[in-house]
């Protein structure tokens, strides 16, 4: 059996996100974890500031929603732009390399959306199954 790494290297490719140490394990983190994977969705519709995008990413709090762009702008997946008004004004837009990720993150959520009677069904199976409510 072939290890992670001999699969990689047989891919071609020089990172392994299976490995404890790999940078790309950090951004797989950044771009699928709740808050940055719906905030590259709501980005893909185009530019917004700071406050319309909070409000698209309903439920995001205003740290965790400032934490989120950070880590997406550091791994060049958004572009923060300032202009100098006052008071200031930023908006923020996907990078090329974001608008990728974007849109396979919405084939992604488009899947799920589609199949949620499926998925609400095996939940009433599983609760009913465990007496659980």
């Amino acid at each position: 059996m072939e290890t992670s790494q001999e699969l990689t290297h047989a891919r071609g490719l020089p990172y392994d996100v299976f490995a404890k140490v790999c940078p790309s394990r950090g951004t797989l983190e950044h771009v699928t974890g709740r808050w940055g994977g719906l905030t590259l969705c709501a980005l893909r519709e185009g530019s917004l500031r700071f406050n319309a995008l909070r409000r698209r990413v309903d439920g995001v709090s205003e740290k965790m929603l400032s934490q989120t762009l950070h880590a997406l702008e550091r791994d060049g997946l958004v572009h923060r732009e300032a202009q100098p008004t006052n008071p200031p004004r930023v908006d923020y837009e996907l990078t090329p390399l974001g608008h990728e990720v974007a849109e396979r993150l919405m084939s992604l959520v488009h899947l799920v959306e589609g199949r949620m009677d499926e998925v609400l069904a095996a939940r009433e199976r599983y609760d009913a199954a465990r007496g659980a409510r």
